[in-house]
């Protein structure tokens, strides 16, 4: 009896980055996240399940999406299409009858030989820039095993790897990942645990712990650090994370990313509430001044990217 191919669920790969780690880049972002972080701008990576998102700046009001709905779960207006989560059952037959694109799934199943044929196509662009394959989500230690299988196909390619992640997950998973990891992408949200879960809906320990493991096994790491005004943003925070980040041997480089808005529109799109309500953007000075505290710990500091 021949082995069962392994299956997971990501939300799109994404092609020519050059924003998730050295080179030209190919993201493959994964669906599900224990983390439900107030500000989040991929909240379609949320859930681990499929998931039906309507964009109604397409939507021509024809009507096909409501003519196939078998549960009447659909309405269309004037201002584009509603829908109804609750009765909902995303068989996706309303995306399928949407010729505009304004409805579309988010999930698709895939095998790892799915990914690479896709991938591969860029190998060239990977070899020529010190580019790679990125990993992200989502948060990939949801789906560990899948993500093992990815990174060491893409190792036996010769292709270097970033692993994208919040570590919120066991140790063990977190281990089988790093053995095919080149460089880990590693949040920091905030060093006080309670008020991390307040703005995650997660405490930090576990957070913390894995950061300190991947510094004990010598393996690269950027810091990356969500700057929310008001959340995470203050002067006691940004030096506590500094003096961590400080004892953590394998520190190559701090990313400070500013807030955006970039996750209003896709909260809308899939009928949930925006936290953040209308919430400006970090001041420039604030972010210097930040950058500032980690460049004075001796960090090299980007903002963005």
């Amino acid at each position: 009896m021949s082995e069962k191919i392994r299956k997971g669920r990501i939300v799109n790969i994404q092609r020519y980055s050059v924003h998730d780690g050295p080179g030209i880049r190919s993201t493959v972002f994964m669906k599900g996240c224990p983390l439900k972080c107030m500000w989040c701008s991929n909240p379609e990576s949320q859930k681990t399940e499929e998931e039906v998102i309507h964009r109604n700046s397409l939507c021509i009001q024809c009507g096909s999406c409501k003519e196939v709905c078998e549960t009447d779960s659909i309405t269309v207006t004037d201002e584009g299409v509603q829908i109804n989560r609750d009765t909902c059952i995303t068989c996706g037959k309303c995306a399928e009858a949407c010729y505009t694109g304004t409805l579309s799934m988010v999930g698709s199943l895939v095998t790892v030989d799915d990914i690479m044929d896709v991938v591969k196509k860029d190998s060239l662009f990977y070899r020529n820039s010190g580019g790679g394959i990125t990993v992200g989500g989502g948060e990939p230690l949801v789906q560990a095993e899948f993500v093992r299988d990815l990174l060491e196909a893409c190792h036996k390619n010769g292709w270097h790897t970033v692993l994208d992640t919040c570590g919120y997950g066991s140790a063990k998973k977190l281990k089988m990942l790093l053995e095919h990891a080149d460089l880990v992408f590693y949040d920091l949200k905030h060093m006080d645990s309670r008020k991390h879960k307040k703005i995650t809906g997660v405490p930090n320990g576990k957070i913390l712990k894995n950061a300190e493991l991947i510094s004990s096994l010598d393996i690269p790491m950027y810091v990356r650090i969500p700057m929310i005004p008001g959340l995470n943003d203050d002067k006691t925070n940004i030096r506590k994370t500094a003096k961590f980040a400080k004892k953590l041997k394998n520190v190559k480089q701090v990313n400070l990313l500013p807030y955006h808005l970039g996750g209003l529109g896709k909260h809308n799109n899939l009928d949930r509430e925006y936290p953040m309500g209308d919430l400006k953007a970090m001041k420039d000075d604030d972010v210097a001044e930040a950058k500032g505290i980690f460049e004075k710990e001796g960090f090299k500091v980007e903002v963005g990217g």
